[in-house]
C-alpha cells in the first residue's frame, strides 16, 4: 500500500518535466551515441559551472566517483584515510576496496558532519587522504578541514553525494578539496533515471587521470596506460540530468522554504507540548543549519527520543520516514577486519536518534501538516 505522505515522490517531479525529459531521451536515441559523447561533455561543463570548478568528469555512480578519485590519488595497500563513521557505506567501502584502512573520526552532533578537531587527532604518518561527507544537504566545515589538511599536506576528497548546490564560506560543495564527488542516484536533489555520478576538480592533471581511469585506463584503443575501471557515464543519464539541472535551483529553493515551514510547524508543536502532558523523554531536536551557509535539504533530519517507536507510529498513519543511518560504519560487519576505532560517541548517539521526514520540492502544506500532526500525537500520547 502506498503512503499518504511518501519520503520522496519522483512521479510528482516527473509530471512537471515530462515533455522535456522525453525530448532529451529521444535526442540521444536518435543520435545512437549512448556512452560518454557530447551529452556527457555538455553535462560536465554545466555541472562544473554550477558547482564552481574548472573541471567535472562524469562517471557511473557516486560510489565510483569516490573510488576513481582515491585511485587517481594513488591510495592503496597500507594507507589510511580519515573519514566519518556516520555516512552511507560507500564512503568507507571505496577506501577498503583499494586495500587502505578507513580511520573514523567522530561527528559534530549539531550538523552530523565530521568534526575537524576529531580529524586532527586521527592523523598519522600513514594518512594519505581525508574524506569529509557533506551530509543531508549541508557542508562540513571545509575551512577548518583544509587548514588541517594543508598543515599536514594531505589531499581532501569531498563526498558531496547529498549536497549539490550547498555552500559555506563562499564555496559550493565539492569545489574546495582536490576532488569533489557527486551522486545522481534518483532520489538525490539532482537525480538521474538510474545510476550516475561526477567528480569535480580544479586540478587539470587529476581531471585527465580520471578520464583515463573511467575507461579502463586506456589512453588509446586497446592500450591501457593505467589500471582503471568501467566508470563511464551513459549519455541517456546525462541528457536527463541536463534537463533537471535547469530546474535544480527552483527545486532547491522550494526545499529550503519547506524546511523553514517544517521548523515553524514543529516549533509550534514543541510549544504546545511544553505543558504537564510533555514527558521528559519526549523531545525533538530540529535540524541545525549553519548560519550564513546554504543547506539544500537532501533530507530533513531531526533527532527524536524513542525514534523507532515514533517511526512505527507515523508509518501506521501512512507517513513514510527513514532512518539515516541505523548503524555507524564502525559497527558494520563488512569493516570488522579493518576497523579498530573507538570513542565515536556522537556518531553512535546520532544513529539512535536521527529520523528523516518527507522532503521533496512537490511536498504540499497539507501533507506537511499531516506529518507534524502525527508527530505531535505521538509525543502527547494520543495513540
Amino acid at each position: 500500500m502506498s503512503s499518504r505522505v511518501p519520503i520522496v515522490d519522483l512521479k510528482a517531479q516527473f509530471a512537471t518535466i515530462r515533455a522535456e525529459v522525453r525530448a532529451a531521451i529521444d535526442r540521444v536515441i536518435e543520435s545512437q551515441e549512448f556512452i560518454l559523447g557530447p551529452e556527457v561533455e555538455a553535462l560536465e561543463s554545466e555541472i562544473a559551472g554550477y558547482c564552481g570548478t574548472r573541471f567535472a568528469v562524469g562517471v557511473s555512480s557516486g560510489t565510483d566517483a569516490l573510488l576513481a578519485s582515491l585511485m587517481a590519488l594513488g591510495i592503496g595497500l597500507g594507507d589510511e584515510v580519515v573519514t566519518t563513521p556516520y555516512t552511507f557505506v560507500a564512503t568507507a567501502s571505496s577506501i577498503v576496496r583499494l586495500g587502505a584502512r578507513p580511520v573514523f573520526a567522530d561527528i559534530d552532533p549539531a550538523t552530523f558532519t565530521i568534526d575537524p578537531a576529531a580529524i586532527e587527532r586521527k592523523i598519522t604518518h600513514r594518512t594519505k587522504a581525508i574524506v569529509p561527507v557533506h551530509l543531508f544537504g549541508q557542508m562540513a566545515d571545509m575551512q577548518a578541514i583544509m587548514t588541517i589538511a594543508n598543515r599536514h599536506a594531505i589531499p581532501v576528497v569531498e563526498d558531496a553525494a547529498q549536497s549539490i548546490g550547498a555552500a559555506r564560506d563562499g564555496h559550493r560543495a565539492g569545489s574546495v578539496g582536490v576532488a569533489g564527488c557527486l551522486s545522481f542516484f534518483p532520489s538525490k536533489n539532482l537525480g538521474a533515471y538510474g545510476d550516475a555520478g561526477m567528480v569535480l576538480t580544479n586540478d587539470e592533471a587529476l581531471a585527465a587521470r580520471l578520464r583515463l581511469l573511467r575507461i579502463h585506463g586506456q589512453a588509446s584503443k586497446h592500450s591501457a596506460a593505467l589500471l582503471g575501471g568501467n566508470f563511464r557515464l551513459d549519455a541517456v543519464q546525462a541528457a536527463v540530468l541536463r534537463v533537471k539541472l535547469r530546474h535544480l535551483e527552483s527545486w532547491t529553493e522550494a526545499r529550503r522554504a519547506l524546511a523553514a515551514r517544517y521548523r515553524e510547524l514543529l516549533a509550534g508543536t514543541l510549544r504546545d507540548l511544553a505543558d504537564d502532558r510533555f514527558r521528559p523523554d519526549a523531545s525533538i531536536v530540529l535540524p541545525y543549519a549553519v548560519p550564513g551557509a546554504r543547506h539544500v535539504y537532501n533530507q530533513f533530519v531531526l533527532r527524536a527520543d524513542r525514534r523507532d517507536e515514533l517511526r512505527a507510529f507515523v508509518a501506521e498513519q501512512g507517513i513514510a520516514c527513514e532512518v539515516y543511518y541505523p548503524q555507524p560504519l564502525h559497527f558494520q560487519p563488512c569493516f570488522a577486519s579493518s576497523v579498530t576505532d573507538g570513542g565515536l560517541v556522537q556518531a553512535e548517539q546520532a544513529a539512535k536518534a536521527a529520523l528523516a521526514l518527507p522532503m521533496y520540492a512537490e511536498l504540499t502544506l497539507p501533507m506537511m501538516e499531516t506529518v507534524v500532526s502525527a508527530v505531535a500525537r505521538f509525543f502527547r500520547g494520543d495513540h
